[in-house]
């Protein structure tokens, strides 16, 4: 796939020229003098022919000759790269700066520092514990699923956040934390070291003879752990699979492909249509479609977008799983990550993609097959409708 950024008119140029001109727009303002035409030949930056960012130096020149106050250089032009950037106008295109973006690669990896490794929720307004994940320090100590949070080393938090009880609980690698829970009538106090917490994007669970995937997110890793459970699916002689891709947000396309593999067999999975990427297909590998004969049924909602719409769109199409839950997100473009250097990053909506039937889904979204829907009621009395009757289909 050719890089959209060699192109001479794309965001990397414009951001290069536009943090170049506002630096030595600085010098304007005290001399007078506009040295851009001297030093842009020099740096060999490049000005497409139908953009004139004379009109930027010169918003420049009044506001630092008229501005009570201070100016942050640095910010105005972090400023000036984000505003080019979203003038694109699309939701998707975005400039991040060098906490942004360690941030957004934290998410995309899963990694979310030293903790015990729970999932909190409020559940009848008090902040519980959804998940243990496993392999944590909190699944070694015991800590369940229901369990509601009274301290944290001797703090009462029950007033508090989940975001704030996380915060509590995350911290050094090594280091103990204390947490007192209510666990029905009873209060439950247990210690922890905080470990690097081992948020794995796949995970798999067995009721009776059906299989239970849930994919959190689409990263790196996430093919080979589908490579680990199909087998494991395989030697334990389910029968039936559930797809749980609720809240998944998406991720590597690379990865939604591997994921689908094990369903379809050399079988295109989107198509792609973009301004520098051309036209373009993806397909399935060929030969490991080991879960293609099972009774699939994909649990989606409000949250499954992106790489999780690929999935269920494809193995919706090809008649291989039935659709339980809500509309899904509906985003239906593809995006890619550009280093601009200083921890700096773009990310960049390169193509459209398209379902094997040729449909979109920006702010569309997939239909399920059948609708069933995730109330607060149903949360805070623990209740999943939805997987019960996936479980029933």
């Amino acid at each position: 796939m050719e890089n959209p950024l060699n192109k001479k008119t794309t965001f990397g140029n414009l951001v290069l020229v536009a943090a170049i001109m506002l630096l030595f727009g600085f010098f304007v303002g005290i001399n007078g003098k506009n040295i851009w035409a001297e030093v842009a030949p020099k740096l060999g930056a490049y000005v497409s022919d139908d953009l004139d960012f004379s009109s930027v130096q010169k918003t420049y020149e009044v506001l630092d000759n008229n501005f009570d106050g201070h100016l942050d250089k640095e910010l105005l032009i972090e400023g000036a790269k984000r505003g080019l950037v979203a003038a694109a106008g699309d939701n998707y295109t975005i400039y991040m700066n060098r906490s942004e973006a360690e941030e957004f690669n934290k998410d995309l990896s899963g990694d979310v520092g030293a903790g015990i490794g729970v999932e909190l929720g409020l559940r009848n307004e008090r902040v519980v514990v959804l998940r243990v994940l496993q392999d944590n320090p909190a699944m070694r100590a015991g800590v369940r699923a229901g369990d509601v949070f009274l301290e944290v080393d001797g703090e009462n938090v029950e007033n508090q956040s989940s975001d704030e009880i996380a915060q509590k609980v995350r911290g050094a690698v090594g280091a103990n934390v204390t947490v007192k829970f209510l666990r029905g009538e009873e209060a439950v106090t247990l210690t922890m070291m905080r470990e690097k917490i081992n948020n794995l994007s796949l995970v798999v669970e067995y009721d009776n003879d059906i299989a239970i995937i849930r994919i959190s997110r689409f990263d790196e890793d996430t093919g080979k752990l589908m490579g680990e459970a199909a087998k494991s699916i395989i030697e334990r002689d389910a029968k039936k699979v559930i797809l749980d891709l609720r809240g998944n947000g998406g991720g590597y396309v690379s990865a939604a492909q591997d994921v689908l593999s094990y369903w379809l067999d050399n079988q295109v999975v989107l198509e792609e249509k973009g301004r520098w990427t051309g036209d373009s297909s993806l397909k399935s590998s060929a030969g490991k479609a080991k879960l293609a004969d099972f009774e699939t049924v994909v649990l989606v909602d409000g949250g499954t977008a992106s790489a999780s719409e690929i999935v269920a769109g494809a193995l919706k199409e090809y008649g291989k799983a039935t659709l339980v839950g809500t509309k899904t997100f509906g985003k239906g473009s593809v995006q890619k990550t550009v280093d601009i250097g200083k921890g700096e990053m773009l990310k960049i909506t390169i193509a459209k993609w398209f379902t094997p039937k040729g449909v979109n889904l920006n702010e569309g979204g997939l239909e399920p097959d059948e609708v069933v829907d995730l109330t607060v009621d149903d949360l805070n009395a623990n209740r999943d409708p939805q997987l019960d009757r996936a479980k029933q289909l």
